[in-house]
């Protein structure tokens, strides 16, 4: 009995303790900074879309922090009056064009203002904006075209002022993060605060992408883990293609990103159009929680073991375990999730397909009635918050009333 109980024991003490986080390795500011557009778009402008970067200033950058949507006019400042008309027109034309002036914003970054109106034009009258780490598409509910096509300045600025992920790119870039050691003491020194990051408004030529060839790849010690579609909708006709696209997006990486980019750990974009033969690189993203998974789990990537270590593990499972009761479709769906990198997409029956109910970035919306008070300025918008406390005080009064009666 001493001697069970000693093994028993020795179970217990050999078996592994359970995860309370995710096992990340430390999330460096150097690593966030990698993944800006504006670090990595000059080694890989080649095999980008086109696109412009226009540094921002403090006065652009403390206009988009700033609360409210007051939009810039996109027309020329107004021509100050000459006074060779002796007084003969009233003055009060002339003081409502100089307040307008005042009242407007890009007043304070004109030439930033007029960088944009060149560029969009430069791209052929539309563009698709973000800054560093993240494009504002939680906000196209507010855009005339519910779309990021931008036409005008006062488009981009209106989709910029109004995102949640613009907001966290200006505000939080370095959340969770570590000061980073460089690797050359002699390289010049990485911005270490908020307030010290080269903020860059891109510019990228509008293109309609169609989303159901866009993924999301996850690189792990500089191995290609996991692929997965982008749109979590059900596209029959990726499943045929599957094997063709993996070759591709796997190619791609070995030959343009594996042994270029500045990290072993990484998440990128691809966008594959037809005929599917070329590959573009989108977006680069940290290796950290805030990115998204998609059908993965962060768990999963973390844990999941490499390519040599994968091979192993299925040589030893299929020799020592089989079950007559598994499907056809099982050991299919197993079989595909063997071969590396893991390739996902979202099947017919995958809760996902369904989601229609719930319409994407749905958490960063506002009521149309605040985002209209909002873009008048601040005293329709202090009028609609007026409005709004008779409303609530008024309902609290009956509330109490009938509770009184009853």
């Amino acid at each position: 009995m001493p001697a069970k109980e000693a093994d028993d024991c020795s179970e217990r003490s050999s078996s592994p303790e359970p995860l309370t986080s995710l096992p990340f390795p430390p999330i460096t500011k150097a690593h966030i900074l990698h993944c800006s557009y504006h670090y990595w778009h000059e080694l890989y402008r080649p095999i980008t879309p086109k696109a412009r970067l226009i540094p921002l200033t403090p006065s652009f950058l403390s206009y988009l922090r700033s609360d409210g949507i007051i939009l810039p006019s996109d027309s020329p400042p107004p021509t100050p009056w000459s006074d060779s008309d002796s007084g003969v027109f009233s003055s009060q034309e002339d003081d409502t064009s100089d307040s307008d002036t005042e009242e407007d914003p890009s007043i304070n970054f004109r030439e930033i203002h007029q960088q944009i109106k060149d560029t969009i034009l430069e791209l052929g009258g539309k563009v698709a904006p973000k800054l560093n780490w993240s494009a504002p598409k939680d906000a196209t509910w507010i855009s005339a075209t519910n779309s990021m096509e931008c036409r005008l300045p006062s488009d981009i600025y209106l989709l910029l002022k109004s995102s949640d992920f613009i907001s966290h790119d200006l505000e939080h870039a370095f959340d969770d993060c570590v000061d980073s050691t460089p690797s050359n003491p002699s390289s010049p020194p990485q911005p270490s605060t908020q307030n010290e990051i080269p903020y860059h408004l891109i510019l990228r030529k509008y293109i309609l992408l169609n989303p159901s060839v866009e993924f999301r790849c996850f690189v792990r010690s500089r191995s290609l883990l996991a692929i997965t579609q982008r749109d979590l909708n059900h596209f029959e006709f990726l499943f045929p293609m599957k094997g063709a696209l993996r070759a591709r997006i796997q190619i791609f990486f070995e030959e343009k990103l594996k042994d270029t980019f500045p990290d072993e750990n990484f998440v990128f974009d691809v966008y594959v159009p037809p005929p599917h033969k070329r590959v573009w690189l989108i977006d680069i993203n940290p290796w950290a929680p805030r990115t998204d998974p998609l059908l993965f789990s962060w768990l999963e990537l973390l844990t999941m073991e490499g390519p040599g270590m994968r091979s192993q593990t299925k040589h030893r499972d299929s020799s020592s375990s089989s079950d007559d009761c598994t499907s056809e479709e099982e050991v299919e769906d197993e079989d595909d999730e063997d071969e590396f990198p893991i390739f996902r997409l979202v099947k017919r029956d995958d809760p996902e397909a369904y989601s229609f109910n719930t319409p994407q970035f749905s958490a960063h919306k506002l009521p149309k009635d605040v985002v209209d008070a909002s873009a008048g300025g601040p005293g329709p918008l202090r009028e609609f918050a007026d409005q709004w406390k008779a409303i609530v005080a008024s309902q609290e009064r009956e509330d109490e009333e009938g509770g009184g009666v009853g």
